[in-house]
């Protein structure tokens, strides 16, 4: 297995966590994850996560009912540490030595977030959480995972999703959608393709960080997108869409 990647970003929905069931965690699918998180690391990429909370609680969503939207987001970042430590406990029966770092204080649960820290774990083969998303309302875990690769020094970002990569329309309400293979982050900005939040791609352009966005549904796709092999369809460094 060859590896292409030192350290690497993953980014989990909290959705992808729930798999088929409409609410909340499927310990199956969990499990699935860490022991493709582990075969990674055992390989000597180190890797960081951030995972959303939308299996759980959506901010945005509970502030269009009325809720007040900075109270909904703190919500939202608490639903994202109890993902956090369910993955952990995860990878720790897979064999993997895991932390979680929290945006939000939870010393009893999780070490707060410390950049230097957060490097050395990694840089001793221990795979970081990122929970509680930037610790700020009104910013999206997409954002935190761009600003967490830009301070982690991680060279790409792999966004995990319930698609095989990033398409021209809805390929669920269109047959006829074409996949793009690669596409820069202008051309993703100007055709409002929303894999990411704006913010999250502004910072990764800024700091030179491709975002590859795979079906994390595909059991080996973890392993096949972060030791090099093609799939889905990468952000940054092309200069022309290319579809299929």
């Amino acid at each position: 297995m060859g590896t292409v990647y030192q350290r690497v970003l993953l980014k989990l929905s909290g959705e992808a966590l729930m798999g088929s069931l409409g609410y909340g965690i499927d310990p199956a699918v969990v499990q699935g994850i860490a022991q493709e998180v582990a075969e990674v690391v055992a390989t000597g990429i180190q890797i960081a996560i951030v995972v959303g909370g939308g299996n759980i609680f959506r901010g945005v969503k509970a502030a269009s009912k009325g809720m007040d939207r900075a109270t909904a987001d703190y919500v939202g970042m608490i639903a994202t540490v109890m993902n956090a430590i369910t993955l952990q406990d995860a990878l720790e029966q897979a064999g993997v030595p895991t932390r979680v770092q929290s945006a939000i204080a939870m010393q009893e649960v999780a070490e707060p977030y410390i950049r230097r820290r957060a490097i050395r774990h990694l840089e001793k083969n221990r795979v970081v959480i990122f929970g509680a998303g930037s610790g700020n309302p009104f910013f999206t875990t997409d954002t935190t995972a761009a600003l967490r690769a830009a301070e982690i020094d991680a060279e790409v970002i792999f966004k995990a999703t319930k698609v095989d990569g990033i398409y021209d329309s809805d390929p669920e309400k269109n047959p006829q959608a074409k996949r793009y293979h690669s596409l820069t982050y202008g051309e993703v900005l100007a055709q409002d393709l929303r894999v990411m939040d704006s913010t999250a791609i502004a910072l990764c352009k800024e700091n030179n960080i491709p975002i590859i966005v795979f079906n994390l549904s595909v059991s080996g796709n973890i392993r096949k997108a972060v030791t090099g092999e093609k799939i889905g369809t990468i952000v940054g460094g092309c200069n022309e869409p290319s579809r299929s």
